[in-house]
């Protein structure tokens, strides 16, 4: 699970990708164990990401499960990991990492 995690992680950065966080849900009501939250610099390089986690992760065995795509908000599924590129001004808006952070407790 980890170097799963670290590669997901690697690629967003290496891809400009920023403000990336890793929120661990494990052991909690929620419907992934990691949740990896990235702010994207447009509409454009959200959809490059998501193109670019496909060509990686898929080889390795990864399955999609569900992709929701908009300029602003990209959530991908991965059964056990979920992830959310977001553009700057949703990421502010939402401020999921605090609703993450609540669920934990």
């Amino acid at each position: 699970m980890q170097n799963r995690i670290e590669k997901i992680v690697k690629l967003l950065d290496d891809k400009k990708a920023e403000n990336i966080e890793v929120v661990d849900m494990q052991g909690k009501e929620y419907l992934a164990k990691f949740v990896i939250i990235a702010t994207t610099l447009t509409g454009r390089h959200a959809y490059a990401l998501l193109d670019d986690l496909k060509t990686e992760l898929k080889p390795d065995g990864e399955e999609f499960l569900g992709v929701e795509s908009s300029d602003d908000w990209t959530v991908i599924d991965l059964g056990d990991i979920m992830i959310h590129l977001m553009s700057e001004t949703y990421r502010v808006k939402y401020n999921i990492e605090e609703f993450l952070k609540e669920l934990k407790k």
